[in-house]
């Protein structure tokens, strides 16, 4: 018998990556150094938020996305953190809510006004404050109106109730830093990466680990869930320190289905689903490809489809929801790449190759739309409900008219001498450190003075007592 290649006819065989003309991308943006494994942006139909390089507490861009081109250099920030701002996420049901947490142990909630920023923004819609070391990520639930879910350095993982600005549940199941979170469909189930080499699926509202992988073969760094399919994919190292990814069952995580070799180099691997195409996207951190597989219920499960080459490496990608892309131009996925070196943000169309101009609707099925499926408390109280689904043949326009309505909270505060103690955050520089020590100092020399001054009049006062008391009259 001859040998003879074995090929799947695929209609994303041949789905190829445009990178956009220079005048439609953003120039001059002070992306952040920041070494955190992180994307540092987020984007959404109306808006590219990106963290900035700043010096003193932390602060991102809001660029609406008609704004191309090049960026002054004193375009206003959002900046109320008081620390490196580590992640950032849009509402997926109010376009202009994004949520922020920091090195400074806080989320906060902002909104953005209509057409973008005029001036600097400090304060925050919402101030959330549980985690008691910074925090690394956030993310919204997918089907659920104000759910927030917050992991930090203290192993906690805290699910956030919005309409009342208060944490709902803490899962405490991790041992050491939580580098990941993905939701499966209908956000009843977490799965998590952790620094332990382990893999987790967690019911998010009991925070009972439904299954643990110990991974010390695959180390583990990201995790994203392949839409209902029943399968993770992670994305780690070997034992021989090359890039590799897995496939799991995930009610059955004692050994992955597959495992495969990307190649040697050291940067993350940053995987993206799309659970309408059944695509998965491989991004490389610090180097500029994009390699594209195509998942199946059956073997092989995983199918090389092609790779988008660039020589310019990436820090992080922004990924556009399914409702912003361009249906008319067949664009199936829209990344945003974010170029450190030339202060860049470059949008990247995976394009399917098509003749006609009218819509296909072999490529768009219905797809999550922008109207939440449950409430807050519906959700807590353990319902599951499926994404409410759109059509981007009529509705991908059409914009969320739900309003986000911050809860009325009381603001507790200690104030000494016109200090709030509760509103002081550690020194994060050495010329901080010295300024709080000889302000400290001053203090002091005041309080002593007015001390021996009282000290003084107590001993007068004494003095004029016993007179009174020896003084003849009262004989």
């Amino acid at each position: 018998m001859s040998w003879r290649p074995q090929y799947r006819s695929s209609k994303f065989r041949n789905v190829y990556g445009k990178v956009a003309n220079r005048e439609h991308c953003f120039d001059g943006i002070p992306i952040t150094k920041n070494v955190h494994d992180n994307h540092f942006c987020a984007v959404n139909a109306r808006f590219l938020a990106i963290v900035t390089e700043s010096a003193g507490g932390g602060s991102f861009l809001v660029i609406p996305l008609e704004q191309t081109g090049r960026i002054e250099p004193n375009y206003p920030k959002v900046c109320g953190h008081q620390g490196n701002v580590l992640d950032i996420k849009w509402n997926p049901f109010i376009d202009n809510i994004i949520a922020s947490c920091s090195e400074d142990t806080s989320v906060r909630i902002w909104e953005i006004p209509e057409g973008g920023l005029k001036r600097n923004m400090t304060e925050a819609l919402l101030e959330l404050h549980g985690h008691s070391r910074r925090v690394g990520l956030v993310e919204w639930h997918p089907t659920t109106n104000n759910i927030l879910f917050s992991a930090g350095y203290d192993y906690k993982v805290l699910i956030w109730n919005l309409d009342v600005g208060e944490p709902v549940k803490m899962i405490d199941c991790h041992s050491d830093v939580i580098l990941c979170m993905s939701f499966n469909t209908d956000g009843s189930l977490l799965t998590t990466t952790c620094k332990d080499k382990k893999l987790r699926v967690i019911e998010p509202r009991s925070g009972r680990v439904l299954q643990e992988a110990n991974c010390k073969n695959h180390r583990v760094n990201r995790v994203v869930f392949l839409g209902n399919m029943k399968r993770l994919l992670t994305t780690g190292v070997s034992r021989w320190n090359t890039r590799q990814i897995a496939l799991w069952d995930q009610e059955d995580l004692s050994m992955p289905l597959i495992e495969e070799e990307i190649d040697g180099l050291s940067g993350l691997l940053f995987p993206f689903y799309d659970a309408d195409t059944h695509m998965l996207y491989l991004a490389g951190k610090g180097d500029g490809n994009i390699r594209y597989y195509e998942i199946s219920t059956e073997k092989p499960f995983l199918s090389y489809l092609m790779e988008f080459r660039s020589p310019a490496p990436q820090k992080g990608l922004g990924v556009m929801p399914k409702h912003g892309l361009d249906v008319s131009a067949c664009e199936v996925f829209r990344f945003y790449k974010l170029v450190t070196l030339k202060g860049l943000i470059e949008p990247i169309s995976m394009i399917v190759p098509r003749r006609s101009d009218s819509y296909q609707e072999d490529i768009y099925p219905m797809t999550p739309g922008t109207e939440p499926a449950l409430t807050p408390d519906e959700w807590l109280g353990g319902i599951n409900r499926d994404p409410v689904l759109m059509s981007l043949k009529e509705g991908y326009k059409k914009s969320s008219k739900m309003v986000f309505k911050a809860p009325i909270k009381e603001k507790k505060s200690v104030v000494v001498n016109g200090i709030d103690l509760l509103e002081n955050v550690p020194p994060r520089t050495e010329n901080e450190l010295l300024r709080m020590f000889f302000r400290q100092q001053d203090e002091i020399r005041r309080l002593k003075e007015e001390l021996a001054q009282k000290d003084i009049r107590i001993r007068q006062l004494q003095l004029e007592l016993k007179n009174l008391r020896n003084s003849p009259k009262n004989c």
